[in-house]
């Protein structure tokens, strides 16, 4: 998996260069001061990862990702958790807030790769045929997958996909995540940001900025905090379902 950092601050690239360095599998082609000089480097060479700071001179992180297609995943490396939020509603893989850990690195390019994977295998045939109170049926190729709703923990949205990260797996299939949503039962599934719907009834624990299942932590984003708190915090929703 080749990758590329873009950090206006020395010492955050040679921090960063030394965690790549330390995963056998992740190769780095470029590191860059600005993101215009990252921009015009992926218009003309293939990159799986951008490790990319959040704010830097001129085009900025958030503005940069923003106009990343493909199948290039994301990173966001920042000094300031606030700016975790913004990550997660443009589809990143997740943000390292700096000084950034071996651990909480290799956690997050095991994620990336894992989606990566994913995203390049060959899943253009992937459906969601079959949606009910109890059950979804997905067509992956020839076959289709019997999905229990009580075995899906969360619901990512990566691009122009969905990914059911259940009990056994992820399963990814070509979707809108307003699409699915609009199809599961919500006493059930809600969702807490742009990039997330959740399955309460898998719920470990919250605060006003994340929901945590297992050991995913998810952003809560603020258009639909006030829907989560109401719904399912107020009235004691959460407790009954579990």
């Amino acid at each position: 998996m080749n990758c590329i950092i873009v950090d206006d601050e020395p010492l955050a690239r040679e921090a960063i260069q030394s965690l790549v360095e330390g995963v056998s599998d992740l190769q780095l082609l470029q590191q860059f001061s600005n993101a215009r000089s990252a921009q015009k480097f992926i218009e003309e060479t293939p990159v799986d990862l951008i490790f990319l700071d959040v704010q830097m001179p001129g085009l900025n992180g958030i503005s940069f990702a923003k106009q990343i297609t493909g199948s290039t995943l994301i990173i966001f490396t920042t000094a300031y958790s606030e700016f975790a939020l913004d990550g997660f509603e443009l589809d990143a893989v997740d943000y390292l807030i700096k000084p950034i850990s071996e651990e909480r690195f290799q956690r997050a390019v095991i994620k990336a790769r894992s989606y990566l994977s994913l995203l390049k295998s060959d899943i253009s045939a992937n459906k969601i045929e079959t949606i009910d109170d109890h059950y979804v049926f997905v067509k992956e190729g020839r076959k289709y997958i019997k999905v229990d709703l009580r075995s899906i923990l969360f619901i990512q949205g990566l691009k122009d996909y969905v990914i059911m990260q259940t009990e056994d797996g992820k399963i990814i299939t070509p979707m809108n995540l307003k699409t699915i949503h609009d199809q599961l039962p919500k006493n059930i599934f809600v969702r807490v940001s742009k990039s997330y719907v959740i399955n309460v009834q898998h719920v470990k624990s919250f605060d006003n900025n994340s929901v945590t299942i297992r050991d995913a932590e998810m952003p809560i984003g603020d258009f639909y905090r006030k829907f989560f708190f109401d719904e399912f915090v107020k009235k004691k929703l959460i407790g009954r379902l579990i």
